[in-house]
C-alpha cells in the first residue's frame, strides 16, 4: 500500500459509471474486462469505450459477448470493442487468451464470477468458486503481467464483495476437501481472496507501475444471483438489518470503473473501495467496510504462494 491518506472522492452510491468517468480520456489505452457481456460487466465496459478505450469483453460465451459488444458501439460509438473466449474455470482457457495477447494492457477488470453455487469442482479437484473468482482471475493477471508492466501504469480491478465478511482464506482446506460445503462460506472466501490479491499485486508490481484496488459493487439483480432463490435473498436482507439497497447495473458498476480510471487513485493500491469511496475497517455489526483479515500482508503473500503452487500442480 503506497500511501496512508484515505482516498475521498466526489462520488457516492447513487453515483454511475458513466458519471465517474466523465471528463476522463481513455483514448489510445487498452482494457480487459472478464465477464463483460453481462451485469455490472457490460456497463463497466460501456463505460470504459466512452471514454476512448479498446476494449476486450473477455466471455465465455461468445455469442452473448457480440450482442454486448455491438450494443456498446451503438450507445458510445466506438467501434474498437473486441470480443475474446475466456472460461476462468479451465486453465487452458486462460492460458490461450494470455497467449494470443499482443502488446500493452492498461486496465485488467476482474469481473466475473460465480455465487453461492452448489458444490462443482473443476477437472483439477479444485472448489468452482475459489477456481473461477480467484485462481481463474490470478492466473490471468500473473500471466498478463509483461503486458501490464509495458503500459506504464496499469491497473488491475479486483470485484470483490461485502461477502468476504464470511469468511476469511482457510489455508488448511480451501477447496472443502474435509469440512462441509457450504455456498456461502465458499463465495466469501473467495471474495476474500479478491482483496488479498489486490494488496499482494501491488506489493509485488508497484515497481512495475503496476497497482491494484479491491472492491464492493453494492447489491444489483444480476444473473450473478442465478443460484439464490428470492426466498434466500429476503433471508439475508434481514439478517444483515434490514431492506438492501438495490442499485441499477449503471450503479453498480460505477465503483469499479472509479478503481479502473480515476486520476485520485494514481500510485495507489492495495485497498478496499464501495459506494465509490474507500471503505475503513468493518465495524462490528454492520456489513459495510473490509475484515482485518482481508487486508493481513502476511495472509496475502502466503495466498499468493498457493495459488502459485495449486497452479503448477
Amino acid at each position: 500500500m503506497t500511501t496512508s491518506t484515505p482516498v475521498s472522492t466526489p462520488f457516492s452510491r447513487e453515483s454511475t459509471a458513466m458519471e465517474v468517468v466523465r471528463g476522463i480520456d481513455l483514448t489510445g489505452r487498452r482494457a480487459v474486462v472478464t465477464g463483460g457481456a453481462s451485469g455490472i460487466g457490460v456497463e463497466t465496459a460501456r463505460a470504459l469505450a466512452a471514454a476512448g478505450a479498446e476494449v476486450t469483453l473477455a466471455v465465455r460465451n461468445l455469442d452473448a459477448g457480440q450482442q454486448a459488444a455491438a450494443d456498446i458501439t451503438d450507445t458510445t460509438g466506438n467501434d474498437r470493442i473486441l470480443v475474446a473466449p475466456l472460461d476462468l474455470a479451465v486453465q487452458s482457457s486462460v492460458t490461450a487468451f494470455v497467449h494470443t495477447w499482443d502488446g500493452p494492457l492498461h486496465i485488467l477488470v476482474d469481473n466475473a464470477g460465480i455465487m453461492a453455487s452448489p458444490e462443482l469442482r473443476t477437472p483439477e479437484g479444485w472448489e468452482m468458486q475459489f477456481a473461477t473468482n480467484h485462481l481463474g482471475h490470478f492466473a490471468l493477471a500473473t500471466g498478463l503481467h509483461r503486458a501490464l508492466a509495458a503500459a506504464g501504469g496499469a491497473r488491475v480491478v479486483s470485484v470483490s464483495s461485502a461477502a468476504h465478511l464470511r469468511s476469511p482464506v482457510v489455508f488448511d482446506d480451501i477447496h472443502f476437501t474435509r469440512r462441509p460445503y457450504d455456498p456461502w462460506e465458499a463465495y466469501g472466501q473467495s471474495k476474500t481472496a479478491n482483496v488479498l490479491f489486490a494488496v499482494e499485486l501491488t506489493r509485488r508490481w508497484a515497481d512495475d507501475g503496476i497497482t491494484s484496488n479491491a472492491l464492493m459493487p453494492g447489491a444489483i439483480r444480476t444473473n450473478l444471483q442465478r443460484y439464490i432463490s428470492e426466498e434466500e435473498l429476503n433471508r439475508m436482507r434481514a439478517q444483515s438489518g434490514g431492506a438492501a439497497y438495490w442499485k441499477s447495473t449503471e450503479q453498480g458498476a460505477a465503483t469499479s470503473v472509479l478503481v479502473a480510471t480515476s486520476p485520485l487513485l494514481d500510485g495507489i493500491g492495495g485497498r478496499y473501495f464501495e459506494d465509490c469511496q474507500e471503505a475503513g475497517p468493518n465495524q462490528p455489526g454492520t456489513r459495510t467496510g473490509y475484515a482485518p483479515y482481508a487486508r493481513d500482508p502476511e495472509a496475502a503473500e502466503r495466498l499468493w504462494t498457493v495459488s502459485e503452487e495449486t497452479l503448477r500442480a
